[in-house]
């Protein structure tokens, strides 16, 4: 089977600097110290898939070729290839030294042009708009080429990201063997244009077909909250009030989302729609960076260099359960080991909690992954001092 190749290396550079979104600011976030996020993200994808296809899972002994551009477009992410294994490797042109969307579009002409199977892509929502543009552009049987996400970006509402870099590689070979039929999938990203006037909504901007996996494509980000809701938010916020009053020293840091904002507004305090901020007595940080949060957090110690009382509050996305990884690149593995396991606490409303059997968590660090897999529950406020523990999905 012959697998195009995209990675968008700009994707996913903003995120722990508590950019919203990384179109159009890749030098600025270059500039401000941002390490590539995207070609990691795909390198670890593809060097899971080579060793799913060396192993007993390739049961049909399938091979695969890899078709991408050289450079940070494809084949720089590229793991060298061992000759045992029955993968190979195909470039149809470079990199420019500046890339872009036409270059994606570029790139994916070229990988319809050499007859790939399906895109296996590195980015975020942006990149996806990019790619399904491309092929509404060469028509209706492009269309149908089936998308695989490696989540790089900063927000992956789509459907067709798979939950994490491993999942996709899983995907892929399940694809490979015939395992997985294809279907058609939304295709989210954040209306900007609204969100400039503090609204977040997200729109649908098309489809693609994906392979169908519940267990490792995350679905498509859904937007659940109701007005009819404000008597469940009322008492969520009299939970974290009740908190805040029970301790004088509590830090409170308030995760990003719509659920959390309107907590927010009822303890009067104005926090960040899509950003990180934290209370602590009458003061309020807004949108904080990755560098900020450790700053801060790090000085939230006793004299014996103890932490002091903390409590990191996070909102499940709704239609996909990620508590950590999308939208919120600030937690930083960095900064949720700062903050502790024990000191996390889900927030949702419960519209949020129908059908939310297990949350995702999407770190970054397989190690960090791993010790939340450990502890194997969430515990996740529902109400005034109403809490039920949620099981960690497995990746």
């Amino acid at each position: 089977m012959r697998i195009g190749i995209v990675v968008n290396p700009d994707a996913g550079l903003g995120g722990k600097l508590g950019f919203k979104g990384s179109d159009g600011r890749a030098a600025e976030a270059r500039a401000a110290g941002a390490e590539d996020r995207a070609g990691p993200r795909m390198q670890q994808c593809l060097t899971h898939l080579q060793s799913l296809t060396a192993s007993s899972l390739n049961r049909n002994q399938t091979s695969l070729t890899f078709v991408a551009w050289e450079g940070r477009m494809g084949s720089a992410w590229i793991p060298q290839v061992d000759n045992s294994v029955a993968v190979g490797t195909e470039w149809v042109g470079s990199t420019p030294d500046s890339t872009s969307a036409e270059d994606t579009s570029s790139l994916v002409n070229a990988l319809l042009d050499a007859e790939v199977d399906a895109l296996l892509y590195a980015g975020g929502d942006g990149t996806t708009r990019d790619i399904v543009k491309a092929l509404e552009n060469r028509g209706e049987a492009a269309q149908e080429t089936p998308l695989i996400g490696v989540p790089g970006g900063v927000k992956m509402h789509s459907g067709c990201f798979a939950t994490t870099p491993k999942a996709a590689a899983e995907v892929v070979l399940s694809f490979a063997l015939g395992d997985l039929r294809t279907a058609i999938t939304e295709v989210m990203d954040l209306d900007e244009v609204v969100y400039q006037e503090g609204v977040w909504k997200v729109r649908m901007y098309g489809e693609a077909w994906t392979p169908s996996s519940p267990r490792f494509m995350q679905g498509a980000k859904e937007q659940v909250e109701r007005v009819s809701e404000d008597d469940s938010i009322e008492g969520l916020a009299n939970h974290i009030g009740s908190l805040l009053e029970d301790e004088d020293d509590l830090m409170v840091v308030w995760g990003s989302g719509g659920t959390l904002r309107r907590m927010g507004e009822r303890l009067n305090q104005s926090l960040t729609l899509l950003g990180i901020d934290i209370q602590h007595g009458g003061s309020l940080h807004n949108d904080l960076d990755e560098s900020e949060l450790i700053r801060i957090l790090g000085e939230h110690v006793d004299e014996d260099g103890q932490q002091r009382p903390l409590l990191l509050l996070l909102s499940p996305m709704g239609g996909q359960g990620f508590l950590i990884g999308r939208g919120n690149l600030q937690l930083s593995p960095t900064v949720l080991r700062l903050v502790g396991h024990t000191n996390i606490l889900g927030v949702a409303t419960p519209s949020k909690l129908i059908g939310l059997e297990a949350v995702r968590i999407d770190t970054g660090d397989e190690s960090l992954d791993d010790e939340f897999q450990t502890k194997r529950f969430i515990k996740i406020l529902q109400g005034f001092r109403t809490t039920r523990l949620i099981r960690v999905a497995e990746v």
